[in-house]
């Protein structure tokens, strides 16, 4: 059943979609199915932030504030999904706040090199910001806004090496320790210890995606639908949190957690335990460290993540300790080469 002010329709291309139009409102466009979660977080962000306000002043044609709300209205807009949406909206909404009201003609590669220059501090953001002008210039160019991309001759600031840090057993002890079993920040931290699920699936996660001590997620990023056994430790941390209905983590309001809002969020309750510069994403990394110096194989590690490919799973266990490896490395060759498998699987089910 179509929620309000939602129609379906299929396009020109064959693909269907819906409407989502309300006097008064911006009128988008969703490609994601009704009651799933995409659909779901798109309704949400168009209910918050689709209301045209009464006297707001009008857009200035040409300015970032137009190619902006067209980018919103745009078929390449309607075909993210809604949770690429949410990060996005966030990039470019923090932009805007600044630069909405000039003329996107006139800003140059010099303009942009020198905002990201002063992002220098965070690297990956300002690199972020840089990708969205491209795609932002890309598409003012189809618009006949401008006849080139000034994005495109700005080089990307460097980066970390090995991206976030993966958290290692003596970090992991310091959350543990600032923050009690039942409180929040330390559900959203099991969440992701023990599921090794990205940020983005650890803030949906709720008790429909639970079946007799199984949890089934659905990953926003790539589709891929993973089962995984729920650790003991999880389990206890579940039972003495009181959860909302339908996600096990929300804010002090009780609403859901947005994308933005949640790892900012969960960066401060890092920040509150010393653990500045630390994130929900090394709690994946950290997993999957913890998996391989069990011994677990790339294929038992991949069943968990939902990683594809052997290289993926390599870059995340690039922080395993070797001494460790090479320990269950020598039990396998003192044992004529033959792996324990039984213990293996027994590894994937007890992982902590």
């Amino acid at each position: 059943m179509l929620p309000k002010y939602a129609s379906a329709f299929i396009d020109n291309r064959g693909k269907e979609r819906v409407r989502l139009r309300r006097t008064g409102w911006q009128t988008i466009y969703v490609t994601a199915s009704v009651g799933t979660p995409e659909f779901t977080e798109a309704y949400k962000q168009w209910e918050k932030n689709g209301q045209i306000k009464v006297g707001e002043p009008k857009v200035r044609p040409g300015s970032f504030d137009d190619l902006i709300t067209r980018f919103y209205r745009s078929t390449e807009w309607s075909d993210l999904k809604a949770s690429t949406q949410e990060t996005y909206r966030g990039e470019l909404e923090r932009f805007r706040a600044k630069y909405g009201d000039r003329t996107a003609a006139t800003m140059t590669a010099k303009h942009i090199d020198t905002l990201i220059g002063q992002m220098k501090k965070t690297p990956s953001a300002a690199n972020n910001l840089r990708k969205r002008l491209g795609q932002l210039f890309d598409f003012a160019q189809r618009q006949g806004m401008r006849t080139d991309n000034p994005a495109r001759a700005v080089k990307a600031l460097k980066t970390r090496k090995g991206g976030f840090p993966t958290w290692q057993e003596e970090q992991i002890g310091m959350f543990e320790r600032h923050h009690a079993l039942g409180t929040m920040p330390r559900l959203a931290f099991d969440l992701a210890l023990y599921t090794a699920q990205r940020k983005s699936d650890v803030r949906l996660m709720g008790p429909q995606h639970v079946k007799d001590g199984w949890i089934k997620v659905k990953q926003l990023k790539t589709d891929t639908t993973v089962e995984i056994p729920i650790h003991p430790e999880l389990a206890k941390s579940i039972a003495a949190t009181q959860v909302g209905h339908l996600a096990y983590l929300v804010s002090a309001k009780g609403a859901p957690f947005t994308y933005d809002s949640f790892g900012m969020w969960f960066m401060r309750q890092c920040r509150a335990a010393s653990l500045d510069g630390f994130s929900m994403h090394g709690l994946r990394k950290a997993a999957s460290r913890r998996m391989a110096e069990m011994g677990l194989s790339n294929q038992l590690i991949k069943s968990i993540t939902g990683h594809k490919t052997d290289s993926e799973v390599s870059r995340y266990t690039a922080g395993a300790d070797q001494r460790k490896m090479a320990e269950i490395a020598g039990r396998i060759m003192a044992s004529d080469g033959k792996p324990d498998l039984a213990s293996d699987a027994e590894g994937v089910v007890n992982a902590s």
